[in-house]
């Protein structure tokens, strides 16, 4: 068994320990924010960090109205720009807390104003001293190059985030989460048998949006990096703006397809894809009966989850499927080529 696959599995133990561990330190933040709140959210983040800030922006400004912004490491790193944070909370995301142009970026932020928030998975790491508040995952060591259990920690953080700063986001309901995460891995042989079918497959494209966009961009990074396969990804509205043009007979697409606001929109995008003839694989779960005519397979968690709770649960098939897939193609998933764990870029 891979790292990769053994890492995923401990997502449930990582996620209920991040929870507990988090109250406390979130409770305080919360009123902190009560007294100096954030006219502007900043997340600054590189690779699949970069994913699970994506997804904060969606959710931080769908719960709590305030304007959230995707940091660009480079205006700070190569040009050199003074950016005025005063008011705002400049949150930093790295798995490691070593990632040296998202740490510069957090430095300068401060410098110029910010309260400043660090997320990472390492107490002892630069990021950690370098923030004025630091929240941890507590997923333990990730051996794997790809990360997983890391990816989750922090999009579980983002939910935390939402509450303290008075969103429409309950701690309570987060509990949850592990368990369904559980039953995500139950799929296991279900996702391996898929992969086996999908061994040729060397491009693909990933669709999703709202509260599961970043997922897109997380399965496809995973496909790219563990299998060597070409994957876009899109936003469902997007995708039918152009891109839709690039798919034929058999051309494979992954779709993430929870019942709520965004199924229209992807209900459409899918009927057009079968109409093409695309093999379509979709995530669900139980509470979205409408995806029979619309994908070739499904991956459907077993319970109806509310859309506002899906991100976490619904990556894990795809996880499991890219270090399935990963071994069916020959591919040591633990050790892609050419990359590294930490990866330090100015």
């Amino acid at each position: 068994m891979s790292r990769m696959l053994e890492e995923i599995r401990q997502q449930p133990e990582a996620l209920a320990k991040t929870l507990a561990s988090a109250v406390r330190p979130v409770e305080r933040f919360k009123r902190l924010l009560e007294k100096r709140r954030p006219r502007l959210v900043v997340l600054v983040a590189r690779g699949t960090s970069d994913n699970a800030a994506l997804f904060g922006r969606y959710l931080l400004e769908m719960t709590t109205g305030i304007p959230v912004s995707l940091a660009a490491p480079s205006i700070t790193t190569l040009y050199d720009a003074r950016v005025d944070y005063r008011d705002a909370l400049v949150v930093a995301i790295s798995q490691s807390g070593e990632s040296t142009d998202t740490n510069l970026v957090l430095e300068r932020a401060g410098a110029a104003g910010a309260l400043t928030l660090g997320i990472t998975n390492e107490s002892a790491s630069h990021l950690a001293r370098l923030a004025e508040h630091v929240w941890l995952v507590r997923a333990g060591r990730e051996r794997a190059v790809a990360a997983t259990k890391t990816y989750t920690g922090q999009v579980l953080m983002m939910y935390l985030l939402a509450y303290a700063l008075g969103g429409r986001a309950r701690i309570t309901n987060l509990d949850r989460i592990p368990e369904a995460v559980d039953q995500a891995l139950a799929l296991e042989a279900e996702i391996d048998d898929l992969s086996n079918r999908c061994r040729f497959m060397r491009h693909a494209v990933v669709v999703g949006r709202g509260l599961n966009y970043s997922n897109a961009f997380e399965f496809a990074l995973k496909l790219m990096e563990t299998c060597y396969v070409v994957a876009e990804r899109f936003s469902s509205a997007d995708f039918l703006h152009g891109p839709i043009a690039l798919v034929e007979p058999s051309f494979p697409v992954f779709a993430f397809a929870p019942p709520g606001k965004t199924w229209p929109s992807m209900g459409e995008t899918l009927a057009k894809l079968k109409g093409l003839r695309a093999e379509i694989v979709a995530i669900s779960d139980a509470g979205n009966r409408d995806l029979a005519d619309c994908a070739t397979r499904i991956v459907r968690l077993p319970r109806r989850m509310g859309e506002l709770l899906t991100p976490i649960p619904y990556i894990v098939p795809a996880q499991i499927f890219a270090a399935c897939l990963a071994v069916q193609k020959g591919l040591d998933p633990d050790q892609p080529r050419t990359i590294s764990k930490v990866t330090l870029t100015l």
